[in-house]
């Protein structure tokens, strides 16, 4: 794989209950709408389950997802392709955390800083 090895840990505060939280990253219609512009593959599940994998493209770069961990506070996903690594998310009522480390051409702590941002904000827009 071609790029530099990357590493970002970020922790924001949302107004939002870990319910609300959870169906946000685990159910696949609402992936698809906060994480805008990105484009998944057809034929996904309703929720995100062990061992499903799944692409998504930035542009046309092709990101392959493999869900390794699917739990009420917690998604692990295994990234191919464009990104070479993982990513971790963790949540609780009001808060959210992600962690990801890769080697990839993409800057992955700005990417990763818009998607939380983004996920703010459609959170804020559901209340």
């Amino acid at each position: 794989m071609l790029g530099t090895f990357q590493q970002s840990h970020i922790r924001i505060e949302v107004e939002a209950p870990q319910i609300a939280i959870r169906d946000s990253l685990l159910h696949c219609d609402r992936l698809r709408q906060w994480l805008w512009p990105q484009r998944f593959s057809v034929g996904l599940p309703e929720q995100l389950h062990p061992g499903l994998t799944f692409t998504t493209w930035m542009g046309p770069v092709a990101i392959q997802h493999k869900v390794e961990i699917a739990q009420p506070n917690c998604l692990r996903l295994l990234l191919s392709q464009g990104i070479d690594g993982y990513h971790e998310w963790y949540w609780g009522d009001g808060w959210i955390q992600s962690r990801l480390e890769g080697i990839s051409l993409l800057p992955l702590n700005l990417g990763q800083s818009l998607s939380l941002l983004r996920l703010r904000q459609f959170l804020a827009s559901q209340r």
